[in-house]
């Protein structure tokens, strides 16, 4: 059975000291609330988001390009693990990635996605603490409002969250399964201005 790896030890997508502690204090000694690891493949994070999506099997090559790419944006992706004591898997994980606006006196949103609970540790209200963990991370990195998307079938779970509904969700999905993938982002090249 593996043994628990401190967060030390680890390569985390943003600090830790974002996450509320009165959060992560709710929880129970068994288990722990910390950033996604670029090792987490490993724990299971692929196989709790199944719970929720489709999700593929990635390689862990695969998994440490998207988990590199989100960290080449600091400030702006914070997904968050709960992690047995017992196994080292993770058994909760939610996101909140932040949009910068233009209006609202250049304000920012934090949008709330991918909330997803093991099978075997849902009823212990892991998803009720995955959610105020990321609407406090979202609140204390100054964004003035957060938001998600949900079914129908969801909405009193996160209403006895906070959160009330608001307008209505569009979406228009895109054959993304049959497009190349795309490069990593390259630096502009400079445009060479000659002496005069």
């Amino acid at each position: 059975m593996p043994s628990f790896t401190p967060d030390s030890e680890l390569e985390l997508l943003f600090s830790p000291h974002v996450i509320p502690a009165e959060v992560k204090a709710q929880l129970g000694s068994d288990l722990h609330m910390r950033p996604l690891s670029r090792t987490d493949i490993s724990r299971s994070h692929l196989s709790v988001l199944r719970v929720l999506t489709s999700t593929p099997d990635l390689t862990e090559r695969q998994y440490a390009q998207a988990f590199d790419t989100m960290r080449s944006c600091p400030n702006t992706y914070y997904t968050l693990v709960v992690i047995s004591r017992e196994t080292d898997a993770i058994v909760g994980v939610g996101s909140v990635f932040l949009e910068q606006k233009f209006t609202r006196n250049l304000g920012r949103v934090g949008h709330i996605e991918d909330i997803a609970v093991d099978k075997s540790m849902q009823g212990r209200k892991l998803g009720l603490r995955i959610i105020q963990a990321l609407t406090g991370i979202s609140e204390r990195v100054g964004c003035y409002k957060t938001i998600l998307n949900c079914s129908d079938d969801n909405i009193p779970f996160y209403q006895k969250c906070g959160f009330e509904k608001k307008e209505n969700e569009m979406a228009r999905y895109h054959n993304v399964a049959t497009a190349p993938t795309p490069a990593p982002p390259s630096v502009p090249e400079r445009l060479h201005t000659p002496r005069l």
